[in-house]
């Protein structure tokens, strides 16, 4: 019954990003904490698993879409290259950040990340596009910061990269796919380094591999892809501007329960 947990769990967050064209991280994060939870997985390493897992996941994911927008010729290569260094070094940074907090402690600041995403998502918050793309230093500094954070919540990083690049007058398609490839780095460094800063930790359960567990791993990539095509379908026939208020809401509320669960 575990992997039909998992591959119901990759099915929503596969609908998800290809619905609302949201990272499937911030559906699977919470969603692996709570059903760690109810494993009886040790707190001490659940969220920490949960975070680790989820950017394993994007690895598969991402390798798709950056071939699809690759296709397209969308991908600005240069920025990407002037990123990816920076990217690599955040999450290095990002993961080396988490492994010193507390499960409670990291509980609490994925939560807080959840309500300001859901207010992003409900009041349609976009910054205006008021500059020039910078040069390779900010670029690389930038890159920087968009890993760390992402390391910490167990992202792709979209959610902070498309709405910079946009900021910097880059076309919004063109911001996607560079987002989507900067995603991949984020994903391959933020696995390595969960598999290596857990690998020797005593509450790790079965069938994981630091902090990845490879039943979750399975069944969420199993079923997010193709789910993710029905959900870019069903964008093109339903109300997505409301039903993305409706999510926002969700996504709202999972983050209140997390910020409370994380006092208990």
């Amino acid at each position: 019954m575990t992997i039909v947990l998992y591959l119901v769990l990759g099915a929503i967050a596969g609908t998800v990003a290809g619905l609302f064209g949201v990272g499937g991280g911030v559906v699977i994060v919470p969603a692996l904490i709570f059903a760690f939870s109810a494993q009886g997985l040790s707190p001490e390493v659940l969220t920490h698993m949960a975070v680790g897992t989820s950017l394993a996941t994007i690895v598969v994911t991402s390798i798709s879409s950056v071939r699809a927008h690759h296709l397209k010729g969308a991908v600005l290569w240069s920025v990407f290259w002037a990123m990816a260094p920076g990217i690599a070094l955040g999450v290095w940074f990002g993961v080396q950040t988490i492994v010193q907090i507390s499960g409670a402690t990291l509980q609490l600041a994925i939560g807080c990340f959840l309500l300001i995403i859901a207010l992003q998502m409900g009041f349609g918050l976009k910054p205006s596009p008021s500059r020039d793309l910078p040069g390779k230093p900010v670029l690389f500094v930038v890159g920087g910061g968009i890993g760390w954070i992402s390391a910490l919540f167990g992202i792709g990083g979209g959610s902070l990269t498309v709405p910079w690049l946009t900021w910097c007058n880059m076309r919004m398609q063109q911001a996607v796919a560079c987002s989507a490839a900067c995603g991949l780095p984020i994903a391959i460094v933020g696995a390595a380094s969960n598999v290596a800063a857990g690998w020797h930790h005593a509450a790790l359960p079965a069938m994981s591999s630091g902090f990845i567990y490879w039943p979750a791993f399975i069944g969420i990539v199993l079923a997010s892809a193709p789910f993710a095509v029905v959900g870019a379908r069903l964008a093109h026939r339903l109300p997505a501007d409301k039903l993305k208020r409706y999510f926002a809401l969700f996504i709202f509320v999972v983050g209140s329960i997390m910020v409370a669960r994380s006092q208990w």
